[in-house]
């Protein structure tokens, strides 16, 4: 086959022929002289039916041949000798999966970190919060929140008062009186951050360790016998609502329920009241060590805070408490002289408040080895829930009077606030050998103004007291003293 339009190498009206064109004029040449007039001759029919091309079709092929072989030259000889040839990859193959993996549409940075996705099985683990600790000194609240555990965290701190050792539990605070340094206070938690020692009942404990004589005054272990012996006056210590009941209200009182336990290795009293008042009812507790005159009481305290009240009387240690008469310049002992209370008090005895005199003897006998020149005794009441009101200071009403040789001697009936009552005894004193006994008569006469309950009458025999220094005292008991209004 010839050319149909042959170009000019050099020369002539057109342009000279490059290389590539003459290259790529002669791949076109020899390309389409491989056709032939037989492959344009119709293909034998098929032995089965298909779609039949059209002609325009027929016609194309010389055309797509002529493409195919252009194609080839540019690639050939286009830039470098030899063309880069990349072989597509294979189709995929489709294989049938009950759960297809999805091809993930988008590129993670580098930095990124895939999430995994939990499957059913997983299990989830939270991350606790940030605890943040509170201060140290952070004053509890009114209504201080509880700890996960119920309890504040920290420990207890030790406390000495009078010689009394006890655990300061955690979240409590000490309040004194200004006034009565023989007790003090231990404020719960959910006491007002503004209380102070006035408002230990209903919000706090107190404690009372007696270092002299007691002065008749609430607490005394006689109070332990009584429905009332809770309190010494009028008083409704509801926790969150305390308040002074009015004249005509009734105070109900079921109790006491008394145990023995044992405290500071010493064999304690315990006395447990139910009290009912208007605006509520409310709790109230009292232990007593006797003979080291030290008392824990708690009344009204919720009962949120029994575990502390309770780690405060479990930790009570009174080996450094000085009992009440006792002198470390004295040789005498607080237990040389035995004392009885017998004639018109004894047991299950009667005191009427209508004015009728009753007249009973107080034995005192020496059961050491100490010979007394003087022994003075000493005898008086106590407070008692029938104790009249009083703005400056509650006394029973009444009188006391002792037998001597001349008649009947005026004495206090009650302790009052100093120490006058420990000064008048002496008429009656007396020398007291070993083994020796003596008995006093004396004469009380209650008021009608007294209230009814249970009244402590303490009987004493002392060291002769002119009013300066310390009273010591011998020996000591006290008898309660039933008073009714007849």
């Amino acid at each position: 086959m010839t050319d149909k339009l042959p170009r000019r190498s050099g020369g002539g009206d057109g342009p000279a022929e490059t290389p590539t064109e003459r290259l790529l004029r002669e791949a076109m040449n020899a390309r389409t002289s491989l056709i032939t007039a037989h492959d344009l001759r119709p293909a034998d029919p098929p032995n089965r039916r298909i779609r039949r091309l059209r002609p325009a079709y027929l016609a194309a092929v010389p055309i797509f041949a002529l493409a195919a072989a252009l194609a080839i030259g540019v690639l050939t000889f286009h830039g470098d000798p030899v063309a880069d040839h990349e072989v597509p990859p294979p189709a995929a193959t489709v294989t049938a999966s009950p759960s297809p993996t999805a091809e993930p549409t988008a590129t993670p940075t580098p930095t990124a970190t895939p999430t995994p996705t939990a499957t059913p099985t997983d299990t989830a683990t939270p991350t606790a919060p940030e605890t943040v600790a509170p201060l140290a000194d952070d004053t509890p609240s009114s209504t201080p929140a509880p700890t996960s555990s119920g309890t504040p965290t920290g420990s207890a701190s030790w406390y000495n008062f009078r010689g009394v050792k006890f655990k300061v539990p955690v979240g409590w605070r000490i309040a004194a009186s200004s006034s009565e340094d023989y007790r003090i206070c231990v404020l719960s938690p959910g006491a007002p951050k503004t209380a102070g020692y006035n408002d230990c009942a209903p919000y706090g404990v107190q404690v009372t360790a007696y270092d002299d004589p007691d002065p008749g005054t609430w607490p005394t272990v006689s109070f332990l016998d009584s429905s009332g012996g809770w309190g010494s006056q009028p008083y409704c210590p509801v926790w969150a609502n305390p308040y002074v009941p009015g004249p005509d209200e009734q105070i109900k009182s079921s109790g006491p329920v008394k145990t023995t336990p044992t405290v500071a290795g010493h064999s304690a009293l315990k006395s447990q009241w139910q009290v009912s008042c208007a605006k509520g009812s409310f709790n109230a507790q009292m232990w007593a060590l006797p003979k080291d005159q030290v008392f824990v009481s708690a009344i009204g305290l919720s009962v949120d805070y029994q575990s502390g009240l309770q780690s405060i009387v479990n930790s009570l240690d009174v080996s450094g408490h000085k009992a009440p008469g006792a002198s470390s310049g004295s040789v005498a002992s607080g237990s040389d002289i035995a004392i009885t209370v017998d004639g018109g008090l004894g047991a299950g005895q009667q005191v009427s408040t209508n004015g009728t005199p009753v007249t009973f003897t107080v034995t005192y006998r020496n059961t050491g080895q100490k010979s007394y020149a003087q022994v003075q005794p000493l005898v008086y009441t106590g407070q008692y829930p029938g104790t009249p009101d009083s703005p400056v200071l509650a006394m029973n009403a009444g009188k006391l009077e002792v037998r001597t040789g001349g008649g009947w001697t005026p004495l206090m009936l009650s302790a009052g606030g100093g120490m006058d009552y420990a000064i008048v005894g002496k008429v009656a004193s007396f020398p007291l050998a070993p083994g020796a006994t003596q008995r006093v008569t004396y004469r009380m006469t209650l008021d009608p103004t007294d209230g009814p309950g249970t009244m402590p009458l303490l009987a004493k025999a002392t060291m002769p007291y002119d009013g300066s220094g310390t009273l010591t005292a011998l020996g000591e008991t006290t008898v309660p003293v039933a008073v009714v209004k007849k």
